[in-house]
């Protein structure tokens, strides 16, 4: 799709109330990356400065600035006297990032089952109750918060700041995807199960088990597979 993206009625946000302190253009790259999460804006959907500009009620410079930011996380693309566009990744594509995605969070459990601190531990499991919390809610995206932040905790217990940062980009990167797949099925359930083992695994310094679950939870294979497809192919149609 080419031309600018119409908001469904029903969807059309008010302009935002930016809380006090809060940077414009990170508030808005958040409704944006919110807006492509569900749906709202999809892959090849061309993101009109001046329409987005009176969606939101803001002036372009933020939203530029929001643009890049989303632009640096692969979520958007920037082309030269064109705009801005959410960016189109085939299936095939997606499948191979959440096979590095998978091999880079083994090794981040591996490493964290070794390395652990006392803090670390605290903030594993605290992170860990959030997820139970979240997942009672039943609200798949509330839960994906409890839920990146469980990941995020184990990317920094590897202390190891090269594989960290790299984790965390393409977390990012995944994030639309991420938060698809858990509107599958029951997949929050299944996914807070897998938090457990992991965490155990982790805290009992079992590195071969955290690398293990680990891998087992980010591969998209199996029954898992075919429900994501089925998610990713009507996001695709619903317009």
């Amino acid at each position: 799709m080419t031309g600018v993206t119409k908001p469904r009625a029903e969807t059309t946000p008010e302009p935002i109330a930016f809380a006090p302190g809060a940077r414009r253009a990170d508030a808005l790259r958040v409704e944006l990356e919110n807006a492509i999460v569900t749906g709202a804006f999809k892959p090849g959907d061309r993101l009109d400065e001046q329409s987005l500009a009176d969606r939101f009620g803001v002036s372009r410079t933020p939203l530029r600035e929001a643009l890049g930011q989303l632009a640096a996380t692969g979520l958007v693309t920037l082309q030269p006297r064109r705009g801005a566009f959410v960016a189109s990744l085939g299936f095939r594509d997606i499948i191979e990032r959440f096979e590095t995605m998978a091999a880079l969070e083994a090794m981040a459990g591996s490493l964290a089952a070794r390395r652990i601190d006392s803090a670390g531990r605290r903030e594993l499991e605290t992170s860990l109750a959030a997820c139970r919390s979240e997942a009672e809610r039943s609200d798949s995206d509330s839960y994906y918060l409890a839920n990146e932040r469980f990941h995020h905790v184990i990317y920094a217990q590897a202390h190891n700041g090269f594989l960290g940062d790299e984790a965390r980009r393409l977390h990012q990167r995944l994030k639309p995807y991420r938060r698809l797949q858990l509107r599958a099925g029951a997949r929050v359930a299944v996914s807070l199960a897998e938090h457990e083992r992991i965490a155990a695994a982790i805290l009992a310094g079992d590195p071969a088990a955290a690398e293990r679950e680990l891998k087992t939870h980010i591969l998209v294979q199996g029954d898992r597979l075919n429900d994501f497809l089925a998610a990713f192919e009507r996001q695709g149609r619903d317009d």
